[in-house]
């Protein structure tokens, strides 16, 4: 019975992980057009439920935890850990006195850490690094000819892992991972004449763009973990990534159009009239800026965790297919805690719980009219372990975040969110030999 489940889970595992590849996560936002989208950060609901605290955690609560942001995290795994989730939005977008509202959802994550030795355990897995999504028009004249700019973009970046993680004497700890980072970022650019102008013998321009991007990417972590005796802990991380350049394939298709109506219907139809230019997929590249992550947190085992994150990117950087985009660098930092009030009151089950809380603030690299573009956000997390069984250990992990991007001054659109994500965690002794069946 125990081979039947295990393969049953890894059956499960690559089903979902093929889903997950052909996922894309979808965003509502006009910030997203700068870069490579809206970075979404490497945190599980776990991570997120306490404002993204990830660079210095190795191990926290009675439950194994997958930290993907801090690969010196992983030498702490002792049992096999297996992790899926999904994530949804709720943005509303303002601008003047006007305003939007959506809902978006995705898979989130699927990640698997496997410890090889007492001290050490790999890890892998997929999850999002990039969401672009928006849609925005804005009308301008030339001459006494009104047009429409009509302008969108979708797609985004996702990140496939390999990493490992060993322990060094008693205190240190240290890991690498390395990441194929791959997706498209397709954009739209259109004039369109028709709506604003009587005469319909202008034609319509449409210019689209694809990128499709793939390469390597590594990050190094280190963790220094400390006792002030056997049951309070200090640790203190870091981690990092140079400068990497990714292989691009840039395609664009310039046409003109018109549009036609049905009489009888009124159905509304854009027929290409001719093809201006067309280039199809030239050789590029795309360059991620170094980074540079520290944290630390102060535990007392099985009970509460309180820490601080900082972080910072030299996105000015950035180049795409040569292209300098005048980002800004990027700086921020979270704080959070959790608690599980006691994890041995088995009858009282809202004592077994975690609860979690946090604050989070990141300077985006988008700056637009002279105003940097903010984004801040308060998050909630909870923990539910679910009954367990002889050699497996099973918790559900929820969290909320609950913020803003952006402002409404200077003619900007204010995004306010509220991100759920749930997540599954199974803990289990998959690769253990017994003595005894």
């Amino acid at each position: 019975m125990i081979i039947i489940k295990k393969y049953t889970f890894l059956t499960f595992a690559t089903c979902i992980l093929s889903l997950t590849v052909k996922a894309q996560s979808t965003v509502n936002s006009p910030y997203s057009k700068f870069g490579v989208g809206n970075i979404t950060g490497s945190y599980l609901p776990q991570n997120k439920g306490f404002g993204n605290l990830a660079y210095g955690i190795s191990s926290y609560g009675g439950y194994q935890n997958i930290n993907i942001s801090n690969p010196a995290s992983y030498s702490k795994i002792r049992l096999t850990t297996f992790d899926v989730g999904a994530r949804s939005v709720v943005q509303k977008l303002s601008k003047n006195n006007e305003s939007e509202n959506s809902f978006n959802g995705s898979l989130n994550h699927l990640i698997i850490a496997i410890p090889t030795s007492k001290t050490s355990a790999i890890s892998f897995g997929i999850l999002p690094y990039s969401n672009l999504g928006y849609q925005f028009n804005n009308t301008a004249k030339v001459d006494t000819i009104n047009f429409n700019h009509a302008y969108s973009g979708e797609g985004g970046l996702t990140k496939g892992y390999l990493g490992y993680g060993i322990g060094i004497g008693k205190n240190f700890n240290v890991g690498l991972n390395m990441s194929y980072i791959f997706g498209s970022l397709k954009e739209t650019r259109a004039a369109d004449f028709s709506t604003t102008n009587s005469n319909a013998n202008f034609l319509n321009s449409k210019t689209e763009d694809n990128n499709a991007v793939g390469g390597l990417y590594f990050d190094l972590g280190a963790q220094y973990v400390g006792y002030f005796d056997k049951n309070k802990k200090i640790t203190v991380g870091y981690t990092g990534g140079a400068n990497t350049q990714l292989n691009t394939k840039f395609s664009q298709l310039i046409t003109r159009n018109y549009i036609s109506v049905d009489p009888q219907t009124q159905v509304i139809t854009e027929i290409r009239a001719d093809t201006i230019a067309v280039r199809n997929e030239v050789a590029g590249k795309l360059t991620l800026p170094s980074n540079h992550n520290f944290g630390i947190s102060i535990e007392k085992l099985n009970n509460w965790l309180i820490g601080a994150d900082i972080r910072m990117a030299n996105w000015s950087n950035f180049r795409n297919n040569g292209v300098n985009q005048n980002l800004n660098n990027t700086f921020g930092f979270s704080v959070g805690a959790q608690i599980t009030p006691n994890i041995n009151a088995v009858t009282q089950y809202v004592k077994l719980m975690d609860y979690r809380v946090g604050f989070n603030y990141d300077k985006t690299y988008t700056k637009i009219n002279g105003t940097d573009i903010d984004v801040k956000s308060l998050n909630f997390g909870l923990g539910f372990p679910l009954v367990s069984s002889r050699s497996a250990f099973y918790k559900i992990n929820f969290a909320t975040e609950i913020g803003t991007r952006g402002t409404i001054k200077n003619n900007l659109v204010k995004e306010n969110f509220v991100n759920f994500t749930l997540g599954f965690t199974i803990n289990d002794r998959w690769f253990q030999k017994y003595k005894y069946d």
